[in-house]
């Protein structure tokens, strides 16, 4: 009889350890941020990005005069570096914002053919709205980047 008592004690301590293993404090988990690196990264390919976006006139004026070459050679050329771009900042952005920039990235390619499809049969309406829709797919991206802190 003694022997049982102490085999359930002992079975008792080793339940309990267990428990009080499991249930001790919660560690609270700080929300992620960017590295430095991360940071250095993004930011190196920004500017680049940004002086795209901002040539969005200068496609608007190449579509509205006609000049489809050019608007080719801008489609083939520096929107499509900026779409490159784009894949090369997602893999730095946090989890939480990697699988909207790839869909971002998604959409602008779909608009960039549908673009270059509306530039071969020289539709100016078309080109014109898929142009728009390239540009504001730039713009949400941009959005999703960490702001600059101003030091």
């Amino acid at each position: 009889m003694a022997r049982q008592r102490s085999i359930f004690s002992f079975v008792l301590v080793l339940l309990a350890t267990f428990l009080m293993s499991c249930g001790g404090p919660s560690a609270s988990v700080t929300p992620p941020t960017y590295t430095a690196t991360q940071l250095e990264r993004i930011q190196a390919y920004v500017p680049e990005i940004q002086a795209v976006r901002d040539r969005s006139d200068e496609l608007k004026t190449l579509i509205q005069k006609g000049d489809w070459i050019n608007v080719r050679n801008f489609i083939h050329g520096p929107i499509t570096e900026a779409r490159l771009n784009l894949t090369y900042v997602t893999p730095n952005l946090l989890p939480k914002d990697q699988s909207a920039a790839r869909q971002i990235t998604r959409d602008l390619f779909n608009d960039l053919v549908k673009l270059d499809k509306a530039t071969s049969a020289s539709n100016p309406l078309v080109a014109l709205n898929q142009s728009q829709a390239a540009f504001a797919d730039i713009d949400k991206f941009l959005n999703l980047l960490p702001k600059k802190e101003e030091g």
